[in-house]
């Protein structure tokens, strides 16, 4: 495909799949996104495309980019409404701790980087290795190992008034059962 074909096919159709996935998500941000992304799809590819079928095929890849999004995130956002810590000496101030924790690493999550976050999450919650996600993205691990530093990166700085607290949450209940002679 060549700069103007391409120039065209954006010109022509961004807009609509812009609409396709802001009327999916109710988020103007999430939408322009996975729009560019989906063009950015088609160039990185070099797509043939059959012109009585692009508008459809425009809307699936960006469906799939919505939904493939979207799975990634409510499996890390539900990872701290699941959690549930099996230690009987927790306090009322560990557990608010806890849940200042959980808001803290939500926020976080959701203002990392689409890119960072997605590389993130494959790892840390789908368990795949560096050489699996640059298989999956189409990326070297060179760029996958770039992504997850700045990942952590960004979580490090975000979560940075919260250590503390999780440092004393995780290791409280055990101190609590030390003294305790337990």
């Amino acid at each position: 495909m060549k700069k103007e074909e391409f120039r065209i096919l954006f010109d022509t159709y961004f807009e609509d799949v812009r609409r396709y996935i802001l009327y999916r998500s109710g988020n103007d941000d999430i939408a322009t996104d996975i729009a560019q992304d989906t063009f950015m799809r088609i160039w990185e590819k070099q797509m043939t495309i059959d012109p009585k079928r692009v508008k459809g095929l425009l809307f699936k890849i960006a469906g799939d980019m919505f939904i493939t999004q979207y799975r990634r995130e409510q499996v890390a956002f539900n990872f701290f409404n699941t959690f549930q810590p099996n230690d009987k000496s927790i306090t009322p101030e560990d557990e608010i701790n806890f849940e200042e924790l959980k808001k803290a690493y939500d926020a976080a999550l959701k203002s990392m980087p689409e890119k960072q976050r997605a590389v993130f999450l494959m790892n840390r919650i789908e368990e795949l290795k560096y050489k699996e996600i640059a298989d999956q993205l189409g990326l070297s691990v060179k760029a996958i190992e770039k992504r997850m530093s700045q990942a952590l990166e960004h979580l490090k700085i975000n979560l940075k008034d919260k250590i503390t607290g999780l440092i004393l949450f995780v290791f409280g209940g055990r101190l609590n059962r030390i003294k305790n002679g337990n």
